[in-house]
């Protein structure tokens, strides 16, 4: 398991600490590795990123129905990214292959982009159908 360090607010210049947090709680465990890895996707997309949803609290309806409090969003591992249209998807995800992202949801209104802790299954892509 790799060790991660929390986000270090004011060092991603497009992304704020409030988009992160955990809509049930208020809570941010953001991690360091995964905003630097966001940032740099943003900086190279070159255009706004609304963030759907970042750090999630292991007690957030969406996480208490898993029945495990192991999911990227509990570590601050990922965020899902609205996207609007296939041509923004596709920029979006060739952008993040190229940089390094592991763990890749896909979903008609957002992209999870994640980069797991190596407990979870690594260079995967699924379907939120």
């Amino acid at each position: 398991m790799t060790k991660f360090t929390p986000a270090r607010w004011g060092q991603y210049p497009n992304f704020s600490k409030s988009e992160f947090d955990c809509k049930h709680t208020g809570t941010n465990e953001m991690k360091h590795e995964f905003m630097v890895m966001l940032q740099e996707l943003r900086t190279r997309y070159g255009k706004a990123m609304k963030v759907n949803s970042g750090y999630r609290s292991p007690s957030h309806p969406i996480e208490a129905r898993k029945g495990h409090a192991n999911g990227e969003h509990t570590k601050g591992l990922c965020a899902d990214i609205a996207v609007t249209s296939s041509q923004e998807r596709f920029e979006i995800l060739k952008i993040a292959f190229e940089i390094g992202f592991t763990r890749i949801g896909f979903h008609a209104g957002f992209l999870h982009l994640g980069i797991g802790d190596g407990t979870l299954p690594n260079r995967v892509f699924w379907n939120y159908s």
